[in-house]
């Protein structure tokens, strides 16, 4: 099980940038961006489980990543992966942090998101 901390200290090692809390409403919401560009790669966030799985109402970490739209179904074929979470659906993904065993799992995506942005 990934915690939202180690995803957090992957990306300030691998690319300097820190997490910017800018949700006045969700203070434990956290955004990656580009330094120059601005541009979001990920965006970590504690949602209901039901808002993915439609059962219980207790809360999640998710993460959101920009995706070769061209992937997108293979990788949401794996479990704890789905369509993205307030993001568009066709470019983004959100994955369960509770299904992921351990980073080698999805720093390639975060990777990934950050070259697509």
């Amino acid at each position: 099980m990934m915690k939202r901390e180690e995803i957090i200290e992957y990306i300030v090692e691998t690319y300097t940038i820190y997490p910017e809390y800018i949700f006045e409403k969700f203070p434990n919401y956290c955004v990656f961006r580009h330094k120059r560009k601005k541009k979001w790669f990920g965006l970590i966030m504690t949602i209901p489980r039901n808002k993915l799985y439609g059962d219980e109402e207790i809360k999640i970490d998710v993460i959101n990543l920009k995706i070769n739209p061209e992937l997108n179904e293979i990788i949401r074929n794996k479990n704890g992966y789905y369509q993205a979470y307030h993001m568009n659906k066709e470019h983004w993904i959100t994955i369960d942090l509770s299904a992921v065993e351990d980073l080698d799992q999805i720093a390639g995506l975060i990777d990934d998101s950050f070259k697509l942005t």
